[in-house]
């Protein structure tokens, strides 16, 4: 679909981010110089057209005080991963969750979870959590620590 010149000022606009503000959207539509209501129609509207993924929160869970950070990573019985990963990603611990295909033979793992503690050992005790939900379906699973943090970046335009 293509893009008007408002459409692609508004998302120049929100591709770094909403501002940290009580009410984002208003802070947006004023560097626009429009409505907060236009702002959250138009990003409504690309998301029901698929231009847009979605619009949520990146927190950085090292200054939350979350600095024990692990990738775990399952080998789950195909036929129920994707039952599992749903149950698995709707847990408090963890902040995203994501089936990948197996490299085989080196890497078995087909299910992926991080998730986030305070220390290690708040990490290990919701991984011993995750492994009682997977149950009979999981048959290895482990676990890698975060050493750096990594940038995430949303949608960019280039320049037309």
């Amino acid at each position: 679909m293509p893009l008007d010149d408002f459409d692609r000022r508004l998302i120049a606009a929100t591709q770094a981010g909403l501002p940290l503000v009580p009410r984002p959207y208003d802070a947006v539509a004023e560097q626009l110089g429009c409505s907060g209501d236009r702002v959250r129609e138009r990003l409504a509207r690309m998301l029901e057209q698929g231009l847009v993924r979605r619009i949520g929160a990146v927190p950085n869970h090292y200054r939350l005080g979350f600095t024990a950070n692990g990738m775990t990573v399952w080998d789950v019985a195909d036929e129920a991963v994707d039952a599992l990963g749903a149950a698995v990603g709707a847990l408090p611990g963890v902040s995203h969750c994501y089936r990948r295909p197996r490299r085989l033979p080196d890497w078995p793992y087909n299910l992926f979870a991080m998730l986030h503690g305070r220390t290690r050992q708040e990490v290990e005790a919701q991984r011993l959590e995750l492994r009682e939900l997977l149950g009979r379906h999981c048959r290895a699973d482990d676990i890698l620590y975060s050493s750096a943090i990594l940038k995430k970046t949303g949608l960019r335009l280039g320049k037309a």
